[in-house]
């Protein structure tokens, strides 16, 4: 038994303190993928989080599935999802929750943190009180935690806050902005003519279930009544439920950070009401059975406080895809921008103008300009709120949320501040370790000149060479403009042979074309037309273009829309090659093309993207010359995923036991061997709701083993699905050569891999 005597003037909460390396408030994505990206470079972190579960708008709390560059595949950002621990986290997801559990997510989340013997992780506990030791810089926070009753005291030499609405940046005094800027400004011509202070809103979702029995529903009083107050509600549908309303959104002319409970009583209303409508407005057949089995109860928050840094980004920056010296992140969602009235508003739920490939994030966005020791990490870091419209969204700032935990190692081991990174010439620093680790920053290779796989001579037991996709799929009707994406040399002259099909006589129209920025995949300039006589029944067509390729990029041989004419389809895929159409895509505002209206700074062009598998297959065809762009060199060019070409070595289909072998003059002591394999980085991989059909992305390498050069297997994996394998031995290997011994993953695809580090 425990008695107390009452206590004089009052109790104090138990007290803990805490001095760590790095102090991140906020485990959503960002946060999240921050914390374990600064644990495993050495360094000690607690993360704050003040929610019972991590990932944010990704929780179960929310259900909103993670999603950023690849845009749903909706839009011309090939292989552009996003690479490094979030990558890794997504990737896991798919293999233990294809069907898209946010539960599930919930648990693969705390796994990853709570394996990272680094990370202190505080749930239920929020920050309410930052102390300074100076002017410019934070030297403890102070956070409670209300399912143990316990105070703590954080120390450290480093903060960042992805918190979302930025209590630290708030509290610690750092510059913020709410609402939009001006066209004049920054020159952002999407921007409102006089600036305002309208927000995006809050979403608040909802599940349904079918159960064997019919099911009443009596609507608590607070429920909207007056369903036709919502212009959408005509496009309600019972069978859509979670992420798929996103347009219940209420909010953008409140206070998005102090009327969030205000705002969330409103969802609430409206949430209910709809319910209600579908339930028992006698609108909509076969509900009798249906019951409501969750709905959200906090709402997913899209903006409120803005902070700013050493830049800003702004819409000319995305639009334009400027480049940055220090670019450590990248974005690729579209300038998506929603009415502040939300569900209640008459326009459109919201309006999404894309650029033509993704662009990049400079590092001077996630350090305040204000605070010296404080990192910037989320939908908070130095954007204006045109710009903010894109990088808001949940992979991209988990990305950005890679580039802060990195720095913040940095800074740790030089023992500087943040913006001391740029001052010490350090930023290339940054950029490799990110990249060492899949960040993939555009257009900056991995190189390292202490790697021993560097002075490898390299060959490989056959190397793919394309002179054919085979004949061997299904027919593609022309229903829709179609487009085979292919990697070519500069100057090259292309040839190829196609088999075609229709029941009557019609033209052919057909198309050679590449982007205007060589490494986009925007194919905005044509290199040459061609148009061809079609009779009735089956028949290969041969298409020899004079005009060569004007550069080593990406090139589209595009199949204009014809109902009546049918391309054969190959069952055969590669890294580095895939089908695009110019179809629609609503869930991105892709209807083909992008028309803006004039005067607002946005690009017009077509859209040419990916179908989903099983669909999206090849298009058959023989290829003059062939494609020849897979050496075993390119294991060492120091690129993961495809850009300019596959930078992939990849084995010959008939190869019946695929290997590249690395050799040395002299024999090398190796301690660790890194590959990159290839999951599919044009696949979204939405971590909720929608689902997959795959739980092993089929591009990807599953069984390998090393060996050394007496032929002994130094390691064997037999069950691979992650993108990135790191092998650290016990005890260092001595050998004169390393060989990779691999499977194909499928008879229809052939081995690959980007990248091999030894060191």
């Amino acid at each position: 038994m425990l008695i107390k005597e009452s206590a004089r003037p009052r109790r104090s909460s138990k007290l803990v303190k805490m001095d760590v390396d790095f102090v991140i408030a906020g485990g959503g994505m960002a946060g999240t993928c921050a914390a374990i990206t600064a644990a495993r470079k050495g360094i000690k972190v607690v993360l704050i989080q003040d929610r019972p579960v991590l990932g944010g708008n990704a929780s179960s709390e929310v259900r909103l599935w993670i999603l950023g560059a690849s845009s749903h595949m909706g839009n011309n950002n090939r292989w552009a999802r996003e690479g490094g621990v979030i990558d890794e986290i997504l990737v896991e997801n798919l293999y233990r929750n294809k069907e898209g559990n946010p539960l599930i997510l919930d648990t693969v989340l705390l796994e990853k943190v709570t394996s990272e013997p680094n990370i202190t992780l505080l749930l239920n506990t929020a920050v309410y009180e930052v102390h300074k030791r100076d002017e410019r810089n934070i030297d403890y926070l102070k956070a409670f935690c209300s399912q143990n009753s316990t105070e703590y005291e954080l120390h450290g030499p480093l903060f960042c806050d992805a918190s979302g609405d930025g209590i630290v940046s708030f509290l610690a005094g750092a510059t913020f902005r709410m609402g939009a800027e001006s066209t004049q400004e920054f020159g952002e011509l999407f921007a409102p003519e006089n600036g305002h202070g309208e927000l995006l809103g809050h979403s608040l979702y909802f599940y349904s279930k079918r159960m064997d029995q019919p099911v009443k529903y009596v609507a608590p009083a607070f429920a909207l009544k007056d369903i036709d107050e919502i212009p959408k509600y005509k496009i309600l549908n019972q069978s859509d439920h979670g992420c798929r309303l996103w347009w219940i959104e209420y909010g953008g002319r409140e206070d998005t950070v102090h009327d969030t409970e205000k705002i969330k009583w409103e969802l609430w209303r409206v949430v209910y009401g709809v319910w209600d409508y579908i339930k028992n407005s006698g609108e909509f057949e076969d509900v009798d059975n249906l019951t409501l089995e969750w709905v959200g109860t906090i709402p997913g928050k899209r903006e409120s406080r803005r902070f700013e840094g050493h830049y800003m980004l702004k819409q000319q920056d995305v639009v334009e895809q400027r480049e940055f010296e220090d670019a450590v992140s990248f974005g690729g969602w579209a300038l998506d921008l929603h009415p502040a009235d939300g569900v209640y508003s008459n326009l459109p739920s919201c309006t999404q103008w894309h650029s033509k490939g993704v662009y990049q994030i400079p590092y001077r966005c996630y350090i305040s300009k204000d605070i010296d020791n404080l990192f910037f990490a989320g939908r908070i870091i130095s954007a204006t709120h045109v710009a903010f419209g894109s990088a808001r969204v949940m992979a991209t700032c988990a990305h950005g949320g890679q580039a802060v935990g990195m720095a913040a190692a940095i800074c740790h081991g030089h023992q500087i501040k943040p913006k001391e990174i740029l001052e010490n010439d350090l930023i290339k620093f940054l950029q490799f370790s990110l990249n060492e680790t899949g960040q993939s920053v555009i257009g900056v290779p991995l190189r390292n000149d202490e790697y021993i796989s560097n002075s490898a001579v390299i060959t490989a037991s056959s190397t793919l060479s394309i002179d054919e996709i085979p004949f061997n799929g299904q027919w593609i009707q022309l229903n829709e403009s179609a487009g085979q994406l292919l990697p070519f040399r500069k100057d090259g002259r292309h040839g190829f042979t196609c088999l075609v099909k229709s029941d009557k006589i019609t033209v052919l129209r057909v198309e050679l074309r590449i982007s205007s920025k060589k490494a986009n995949y925007t194919p905005d300039v044509i290199v040459e037309k061609k148009e061809v006589a079609i009779e009735p029944g089956e028949q290969y067509i041969e298409l020899d273009f004079e005009q060569p390729i004007p550069d080593n990029q990406y090139g589209v041989l595009i199949f204009q829309k014809d109902p009546d004419i049918y391309l054969k389809g190959s069952n055969n895929r590669y890294t580095g090659v895939l089908s695009i159409f110019n179809g629609k895509n609503k869930a991105v505002s892709n209807n083909g093309k992008q028309s803006p209206p004039p005067g607002i700074g946005i690009d017009t062009f077509e859209f040419w993207c990916p179908r989903r598998r099983p669909k999206g297959q090849n298009v058959a065809m023989k290829i003059r010359p062939a494609i020849t762009l897979y050496s075993p060199v390119n294991i060492k060019n120091g690129y993961i995923r495809p850009y300019l070409g596959t930078n992939a070595w990849a084995a010959d289909l008939n190869d019946p036991h695929p290997e590249i072998l690395l050799e040395w003059k002299e024999p090398k002591t190796i301690h660790s061997v890194t590959l990159f394999f290839d999951t599919d980085y044009d696949h979204p991989l939405e971590s909720s709701l929608l689902g997959h059909l795959e739980n092993i992305i089929p591009f990807c390498l599953r069984e390998y083993k090393l060996l050394n050069d007496a032929g002994e297997v130094i390691y064997e994996k037999f069950d691979n699905y992650q993108t990135i394998n790191k092998i650290t031995f016990d005890k260092p290997v001595n050998t004169a050569s390393l060989k990779v011994k691999c499977k194909h993953p499928d008879k229809h695809i052939p081995a690959s891999i980007f990248e091999i580090i030894v060191e």
